[in-house]
């Protein structure tokens, strides 16, 4: 008897915990509620996107895996969230997702939100900076110096 008690008062907790926040049902919560993809079909293992890294350079990886898919962008706007993960994702679960009208008006709030990355790109003072740590090897280090001077705008020209 007393193990029915906590189960119902566990059940009853659950349903009170929900009142009081909005928006979610599932319309409110689903993205392209009226797109729905074939019976079948696999998305592409998409790059994932966590705010760290270029956010163009995401947004032109992601659509290059969609080709195959088709031209209807309510569909990319779909998929997308299965691109990201970590503090990209959070933001973009934050979003009302009734808000983006098209690809362009969701791809914007994107690049708005994540812009610092491509103005805080390194300088060529931070480039000459970078030192071999003692634990990596000296490829290990080169690649993470070519890594890293790429990022370098404008990029560093080869003398």
């Amino acid at each position: 008897m007393a193990e029915e008690v906590k189960k119902l008062t566990s059940r009853v907790q659950g349903v009170e915990g929900g009142k009081g926040i909005k928006d979610l049902n599932y319309e409110d919560l689903y993205i392209q509620p009226d797109v729905e993809l074939s019976e079948g079909y696999k998305p592409p293992k998409f790059e994932m996107f966590d705010r760290i890294g270029d956010p163009k350079v995401h947004l032109r990886t992601y659509c290059d895996k969609l080709i195959g898919v088709g031209k209807d962008e309510r569909i990319d706007m779909k998929l997308f969230m299965r691109s990201l993960t970590g503090d990209a994702l959070s933001w973009y679960i934050s979003q009302n997702p009734k808000k983006w009208i098209n690809w362009v008006s969701m791809a914007s709030d994107f690049m708005d939100q994540f812009r610092f990355n491509t103005e805080n790109a390194p300088d060529i003072f931070y480039i000459q900076n970078i030192k071999k740590t003692p634990i990596e090897t000296f490829r290990e280090y080169a690649t993470r110096w070519r890594s890293e001077a790429a990022k370098v705008r404008p990029a560093l020209e080869e003398e």
